[in-house]
C-alpha cells in the first residue's frame, strides 16, 4: 500500500501520532481486525439504521461461566460475523475463564480472510 493511504479508523479509538483526530489503519489486515472489533463490541441497537448490527455480549456478564453460556457466546459471535463480514470465516471461538478474574471471560476468535485471491488467518482476543 502506498505511503499516506489509509483504509479505516483503528480500534480502540486513540489520538493519532500523525496529527489526525483518530489513529488510522494503512494495512488490510489491521483494517479487517478493526472492523471485526467494531462489530463484536457494538451492542445491538446502538447503530443508527442498523438495529441488528453488533452483538449482545453484555447480556452474558452476570451469567454463569459454564458450557451453556460459552456456547451461546460462540454462536452469537459466529452468526454476527457471518452476517456482517462475509469475507471472514470464523474458524474457532474459544471462551475461557479469565486469568485475572473468575467473573470474567477471555474470548479468542480465530478467523480466515478470503477475498477470492489471497487467504490469510489471524485472531483477536477480547475480555468480557
Amino acid at each position: 500500500m502506498a505511503n499516506g493511504s489509509f483504509i479505516n479508523i483503528n480500534f480502540p479509538f486513540k489520538d493519532s501520532a500523525k496529527g489526525f483526530f483518530l489513529d488510522l489503519n494503512n494495512s488490510d489486515s489491521a483494517a479487517i481486525k478493526a472492523d471485526l472489533m467494531h462489530l463484536i463490541l457494538t451492542r445491538k441497537g446502538e447503530r443508527l439504521y442498523l438495529p441488528d448490527f453488533g452483538t449482545n455480549l453484555l447480556k452474558y456478564i452476570f451469567q454463569p461461566n459454564d458450557g451453556v453460556t460459552q456456547s451461546e457466546i460462540k454462536d452469537e459471535i459466529s452468526q454476527t460475523v457471518k452476517k456482517y463480514l462475509p469475507n471472514l470465516q470464523v474458524n474457532k471461538v474459544n471462551v475461557e475463564e479469565s486469568a485475572n478474574s473468575e467473573f470474567a471471560a477471555t474470548v479468542r476468535i480465530d478467523y480466515t480472510v478470503t477475498d477470492d485471491v489471497f487467504v490469510s488467518t489471524d485472531f483477536i482476543i477480547i475480555n468480557v
